[in-house]
């Protein structure tokens, strides 16, 4: 068990860097937010068009990869949507295992399906080397990539929360720690 917690740790580390990617994207979102705003009330204001295609799908390829990349930190610091109507009162263990079960159960299997019916989009996007449709748009094939790349980036994080819950309900590890570690933050 020791080694497996070890590997729960590397995963947990790694999924704070991609954390850290996503979080250091959303002023970025904004400053673009704000240029194509900026552009477009100004281009009025003297008569010519001033945005692009390009900082318009700039802005939502950022805020998608915000959310793509987010997913699996949300999961790591427990963030993610739960209903309570009697989870919360069970006991420690007893929510461990149902968080355990449904790690394996339910979130891998779920991302394990969005990969394989993903999997021929992303493909065909990457053979055709799909473009915008509009002018000065951007390259489709890499936004497209994070459908396959961030369900995986949740099957990574759930192998970490899976060993986790495992250990917890096991009694290797106190469920407190579990969520004191769900707690820790960038």
């Amino acid at each position: 068990m020791p080694v497996l917690l070890r590997i729960s740790r590397i995963i947990d580390t790694f999924t704070e860097w991609v954390g850290r990617i996503a979080y250091f994207l959303v002023p970025v979102v904004v400053a673009v937010g704000v240029w194509n705003v900026a552009n477009r009330y100004v281009g009025r204001a003297i008569g010519r068009t001033l945005g692009s295609n390009f900082y318009i799908e700039a802005q939502w390829y950022i805020f998608s990869l915000i959310f793509l990349l987010g997913a699996a930190y949300a999961l790591k610091h427990n963030e993610h949507v739960r209903v309570d109507v009697f989870y919360s009162n069970y006991s420690p263990k007893r929510k461990a295992l149902v968080n355990f079960l449904g790690t394996l159960f339910f979130l891998i299997p779920f991302c394990g399906l969005l990969i394989y019916f993903g999997w021929p989009y992303v493909e065909q996007s990457w053979r055709i080397r799909e473009n915008s449709p509009d002018p000065g748009g951007l390259p489709r094939y890499i936004i497209k990539t994070f459908l396959i790349v961030s369900p995986l980036l949740l099957i990574i994080q759930g192998i970490s929360e899976a060993i986790k819950y495992f250990a917890a309900w096991r009694g290797v590890l106190d469920p407190s720690q579990v969520e004191e570690e769900h707690e820790t933050r960038l």
